[in-house]
């Protein structure tokens, strides 16, 4: 009894943490274009969506091919557009650019790097995905110039 019940309380979490991973993934490309931006944090300054919320890149990426499915995207779901990205103040346009997924959605990519959020920042300057290793690999927040940030 006991194992169905912890069964039965991971599919119920598993859903909860699905249902926001949707919304954030689809925060930054509801209409148009994504736009990634640049914010302080105690990191330095760091690669944020529209809102505000923290980027990420996840090592195991195959250069600008996303390997980050299922479980993986439930908790790092990707910034996903549906246009050109936008470079927001501090953001170099150059650096920009997208990747198709495997489901045919559109997401954007810095220097190469997928962008990822993280399903436990759910406000402006939290970082708590840095340095997470998760699905085999860690997981970076990204500077203006495209290159992953290794402390915090």
């Amino acid at each position: 009894m006991k194992h169905w019940l912890a069964l039965l309380t991971a599919v119920a979490a598993s859903a909860a943490i699905a249902s926001i991973a949707a919304t954030l993934a689809l925060a930054g490309g509801a209409t148009g274009g994504a736009k990634v931006a640049v914010a302080k944090s105690p990191l330095g300054r760091i690669l944020v969506d529209s809102k505000g919320i923290t980027l990420y890149d996840f090592v195991k990426d195959k250069g600008t091919t996303s390997v980050c499915y299922g479980a993986c995207a439930a908790l790092w779901p990707p910034l996903i557009t549906k246009g050109k990205p936008v470079a927001g103040l501090g953001v170099r346009a150059s650096l920009l650019g997208t990747t198709k997924r495997k489901d045919g959605k559109l997401e954007v990519t810095y220097n190469g790097h997928p962008l990822y959020y993280f399903v436990t920042d759910t406000k402006p300057g939290q970082t708590t995905g840095q340095a997470v290793n998760q699905f085999g690999g860690p997981w970076w927040v990204l500077s203006p110039g495209g290159k992953e940030i290794h402390h915090g």
